[in-house]
């Protein structure tokens, strides 16, 4: 991959038609927690922030791709839904509306869950093309792994769960 954003990113593809892909890189940090950033954008107040549950304490704010990186979105189990809630997979939704910041802020929410800012998009196209050319590698994306909180072990680990040894991964195909 040339693009050295992505380099050794995971990457849940949400959706994928032919009007393009979207997807949200799943272990880049960003550098603002998460309850910093439900009081930036007012969803608590600076005396909330001790009442906090641990839940939302510990919570990450992942890089989630360079389009969009002000804007928030929530990957989550599917046992919270509203009506902005888009489902992704048959376990897996996203929210991108502050309504499911304050449930999680209230304690409720889903029982796993994700924050992103920012997303990964591809044009027409051009996801596949970049596969085509090897500069991704595809699989089923396991829910333990997509939700865990292992950030910077999760590429080792995803390339584990695919048989790679990464000793034996090269970017260039060889010529004969």
């Amino acid at each position: 991959m040339s693009d050295e954003r992505f380099a050794r990113s995971v990457v849940y593809i949400c959706a994928h038609s032919d009007e393009g892909a979207m997807g949200f890189i799943i272990n880049q940090l960003q550098p603002v927690q998460f309850p910093d950033l439900l009081r930036q954008i007012g969803v608590i107040g600076e005396e909330d922030l001790i009442i906090l549950p641990d839940r939302a304490q510990h919570m990450v704010v992942r890089n989630g791709g360079p389009v969009d990186r002000t804007r928030g979105f929530v990957l989550h189990s599917d046992d919270y839904m509203v009506d902005s809630t888009m489902p992704v997979s048959d376990d897996v939704c996203l929210t991108a509306t502050v309504d499911i910041l304050r449930a999680i802020y209230g304690g409720g929410g889903p029982e796993r869950a994700l924050m992103a800012l920012g997303y990964s998009g591809w044009a027409p196209g051009q996801l596949e093309m970049e596969v085509a050319e090897n500069g991704w590698l595809t699989c089923d994306a396991p829910l333990d792994m997509l939700f865990d909180s292992d950030i910077e072990g999760k590429y080792s680990r995803l390339m584990l769960h695919m048989g790679i040894d990464m000793s034996r991964l090269v970017s260039d195909a060889g010529h004969a």
